[in-house]
């Protein structure tokens, strides 16, 4: 019989001291409970994704620090196999550094594999720095047992349709009695469905048992739901870890099956993970509480309009940071609704927020009095209303500036993707919540916040009211877009097609091929297009956005901003 602990942890990337500690934590734990082998993720030892931190010679003698007192650690504990994640040096010509997963034991390195499978799509660019490894499978005699080894992408090409290479194939030609795979895959909708279907059918195919350790914790835009899980070839995935949640868990496998270390049965994995509701709320909350704490902010603001987003944004942000710690700002303008302001009163009022109030009329009115006596023309239309939201823009920078809260922006995904927010205005921001949201989403998601609190956290009030900017007399929204129970599903198909779910393809394919066949359909799909192309240069200087989706705007969306689009 073989234990192994899953260590599902939450690191820091460039805190090598700070990950080594939790590490070295988690195998004391290990070993509390006999474990044969401890298992980390990918990278560990660095975080997942150190990008360009790794050419910095300064950096890279941290990591060899840090692999050094994971060795000496290791010599401490000689009953136990510690299955590290690290980047090393490379030998020869090519890149100068592998993705490597690394076995120390008893104060020596037993083996190690590189990374053979290097993922250049969507928000990952591994090329840019590693070498792949040899085409070889690497298997350990740990015990009675022979485990082999992979890390994360290498486990993903069992159908053969993204790479020449087959890692899974490899290794299963060496025939262990275990698989053990390091990972780091980020959560978005549909991901933990994927990754068990995935390896399930792998493990079936070549009838090995496999054991995925994934880690947790956001990191810039994406975050990591660990998840990690177990998977026997006859039965499927036999264990989940919690997600979203740092979790070390020992189990015991024997015979080809897992079990509890005291052998009693595990319990029963749901087919189907959380309500996608509820994902978002735990994705985006996990997400702002480690951004926050990473970039040394305890405390947030966000400029609360009386609207939807601002509304989202705000009861959010009280469940990651804690309300004592969100302060919204409201900033009427001769263009608010009475319930602009009396809306955002009852919102904190609901939250245990603090509000302040900042008019912005005579703000607006000394611009545009130096705009007519410099110009010779007077302020209105688009300036004008461009220029309240930068005002707000301002002020909500000066509160961050002079009290030292994170910015919150609250733009949603339909309105960033048609460009319809403002550069320097309610784009200002440090981190957005909601940038990788639908509308329907949005109001979904705040539905759901209310029904699981059991109460109106969200006032009725605001989530009935018609979408407006307010800035000019009796805007709303759909003054200049379609309605976003229409323009969603055009941009689901236009930004996200194929990576979209079957069923949420499907759907949007279906909604969009109706829509042509109308009068004016064509029309409105090739206008949309063209607002979403116009709008890149914005998107470009939006902050970053917490990703949620399986393919949102930032890192995993390169398009150019200077370019002829049909």
């Amino acid at each position: 019989m073989l234990r192994i602990t899953l260590a599902q942890l939450n690191y820091t990337v460039g805190d090598i001291d700070g990950n080594v500690q939790r590490m070295c934590a988690a195998a004391h734990q290990a070993r509390q409970e006999q474990a044969d082998m401890v298992v980390f993720s990918e990278l560990s030892l660095c975080g997942y994704y150190p990008s360009d931190l790794l050419d910095e010679p300064a950096f890279m003698q941290r990591v060899q620090d840090g692999l050094e007192a994971l060795r000496r650690a290791s010599a401490d504990y000689p009953e136990l196999h510690w299955v590290v994640g690290a980047p090393t040096r490379a030998e020869g010509p090519g890149k100068p550094l592998h993705n490597s997963l690394l076995v120390l034991h008893g104060g020596t390195l037993r083996l190690q594999y590189d990374k053979q499978l290097l993922p250049t799509y969507n928000i990952f660019d591994e090329r840019r720095h590693f070498e792949p490894g040899p085409d070889v499978a690497k298997v350990l005699r740990i015990g009675q047992m022979q485990v082999g080894f992979l890390i994360c992408e290498d486990g993903w090409n069992d159908s053969g349709a993204d790479y020449a290479t087959n890692p899974f194939r490899r290794i299963a030609d060496a025939a262990p009695d275990l698989v053990v795979s390091i990972n780091a895959s980020p959560s978005h909708l549909g991901k933990r469905e994927q990754r068990h279907q995935v390896f399930s059918a792998a493990a079936s195919r070549h009838a090995l048992a496999l054991l995925y350790v994934n880690q947790v914790g956001g990191q810039d835009q994406i975050v990591f739901d660990g998840a990690s899980f177990a998977v026997e070839p006859e039965h499927g995935v036999v264990l989940e870890a919690p997600r979203f949640q740092e979790s070390v868990t020992t189990l015991a496998f024997d015979m080809g099956r897992f079990s509890s270390v005291s052998g009693r049965a595990l319990p029963a994995v749901p087919a189907q993970g959380l309500a996608t509701m509820e994902f978002y709320r735990q994705q985006i909350v996990l997400g702002l509480r480690d951004y926050a704490r990473r970039c040394g902010f305890t405390r947030a603001v966000v400029g609360s309009s009386g609207g939807i987003d601002s509304a989202l944004t705000l009861a959010l942000a009280a469940q990651a940071l804690g309300a004592d710690n969100v302060v919204g700002v409201t900033m009427p303008s001769g263009f608010s609704s009475a319930g602009s302001v009396d809306d955002s009163v009852a919102l904190c009022e609901n939250l245990g927020i603090r509000l302040h109030q900042h008019p912005i009329g005579e703000l607006v009115d000394g611009y545009a009095e130096g705009f007519a006596r410099s110009f010779g023309q007077p302020l209105e239309g688009l300036p004008l209303e461009n220029l309240q939201a930068r005002i707000r823009g301002t002020i909500l920078m000066e509160y961050s500036n002079a009290f030292g809260h994170l910015l919150l922006t609250t733009g949603n995904k339909s309105e960033v993707s048609v460009g319809y927010c403002t550069l320097y205005g309610d784009t200002n921001g440090g981190l957005g919540l909601l940038g990788d949201l639908y509308k329907t989403e949005v109001f979904a998601l705040s539905r759901h916040i209310n029904a699981t609190a059991g109460r109106e956290l969200i006032p009725q009030a605001i989530i009935a009211k018609p979408p407006s900017a307010e800035l000019a007399p009796d805007q709303k929204d759909e003054d200049s877009l379609p309605p976003y129970a229409v323009l969603d599903e055009i941009l689901k198909l236009l930004i996200e097609g194929t990576h979209l779910s079957g069923l949420e393809y499907a759907s949007a394919r279906q909604f969009v091929d109706t829509l042509v066949q109308q009068p004016d359909g064509p029309a409105l799909v090739d206008k949309v297009q063209r607002m979403i192309h116009r709008s890149e240069y914005k998107r470009r200087q939006a902050p970053p956005i917490l990703r949620v989706r399986p393919r949102a705007f930032g890192t995993g969306r390169q398009m150019p901003i200077a370019a002829y689009y049909p």
